[in-house]
């Protein structure tokens, strides 16, 4: 299980600096990720779920902590289920 989520961190990681060359690809592979890789409902969920985010956020704080509270949720996601809400089940 350590495994799986040491991996799946590094992999994100990673990923985050393979596509730091477009805002619109990291929220994809975000969404993607967070809902669960090949589950389009998942997606669906993730979407909405970084769509609140990006507007409930401004109106407690700076709009430039958005991305940042992003990530934490996204990291905090993938630490306590590394397939995704609604990946596969381990």
């Amino acid at each position: 299980m350590l495994a799986a989520v040491s991996g799946a961190l590094i992999a994100t990681f990673f990923s985050f600096n393979i596509l730091s060359g477009g805002s619109y690809e990291l929220k994809s592979f975000v969404i993607g990720v967070l809902g669960g890789l090949g589950n389009p409902i998942g997606a669906l969920f993730g979407g909405l779920i970084l769509g609140i985010l990006e507007g409930i956020v401004p109106a407690f704080m700076e709009s430039n902590w958005v991305p940042v509270i992003e990530f934490g949720l996204f990291v905090v996601i993938l630490l306590v289920r590394p397939t995704g809400l609604l990946g596969a089940k381990e």
